[in-house]
């Protein structure tokens, strides 16, 4: 049986391709559809220990059995159209808002968005991209993820921390490609009755989006570039 294997991130520079086409047997795993894609790119058995995988568009194990045209994506640890957003989500009507861009992220748009008349406060928590990474100089960044799973992961997280939390809305918007010094690539923004509950729901937030969504970053310098080494939440390691 032939399977599609999709590469993000560092995986993409070691195996030399995005995406190929893998000839496996049937009820293979997943670790041995990993292990055959290393024999073609020896580089990738290296980093076997923190890569998570993924069976059509979901967070899978490596025990989970490969069937014939599945789509797999191997995920290295995370360092996130014509419209506004290439992918998106509104839950209504609770009014949550999780999106994916490649345009500058209006954190004052989304703010209005998430505020209702009952509301005492919004937290607005944008990461913005620094021009140093320990004193090495940043001339850009470069942001790529695996899109269908990322927006999915988004407004998982945004709706179980809407539930835990006694606020009213979350947003959560993430910039890809190309981005300059000073400009935001990710914005959490949450509207609540009380300051507090708004303060540790978008520091929950971006805190879990860091370490789940599948997004990795490639900072570019003056003499080279690198992929931002990232970590996962041990969750989904251990899965």
């Amino acid at each position: 049986m032939r399977v599609k294997v999709l590469y993000f991130g560092l995986l993409k520079d070691m195996a030399g391709v995005a995406q190929d086409s893998i000839d496996c047997t049937e009820g293979e795993t997943l670790a041995a559809v990993y292990d055959r894609c290393a024999s073609r790119a020896p580089a990738l058995a290296r980093c076997r220990s923190g890569v998570v995988p993924a069976r059509n568009q979901q967070f899978a194990r490596w025990t989970d059995a490969a069937a014939e045209g599945d789509e797999i994506a191997f995920l290295p640890p995370v360092s996130g159209g014509t419209g506004q957003y290439i992918q998106e989500i509104l839950d209504e009507p609770e009014g949550h808002f999780f999106a994916l861009t490649r345009k500058p992220i209006d954190a004052a748009a989304l703010a209005r968005r998430v505020l209702r008349g009952e509301d005492g406060a919004v937290v607005n928590f944008e990461g913005v991209v620094r021009n140093n990474t320990k004193g090495r100089a940043t001339l850009f960044l470069d942001y790529e993820c695996y899109e269908p799973l990322a927006i999915r992961t988004m407004a998982e997280i945004g709706r179980e921390i809407a539930r835990t939390h006694a606020i009213g809305r979350i947003a959560m918007v993430h910039r890809l490609g190309r981005m300059e010094i000073g400009e935001t690539s990710v914005a959490v923004v949450v509207s609540a009755p009380h300051r507090r509950a708004a303060f540790e729901a978008a520091l929950e937030g971006i805190d879990r989006l860091k370490r789940t969504v599948p997004i990795w970053k490639k900072e570019h310098f003056a003499d080279g570039e690198v992929w931002v080494d990232g970590e996962w939440d041990d969750l989904l390691l251990r899965r």
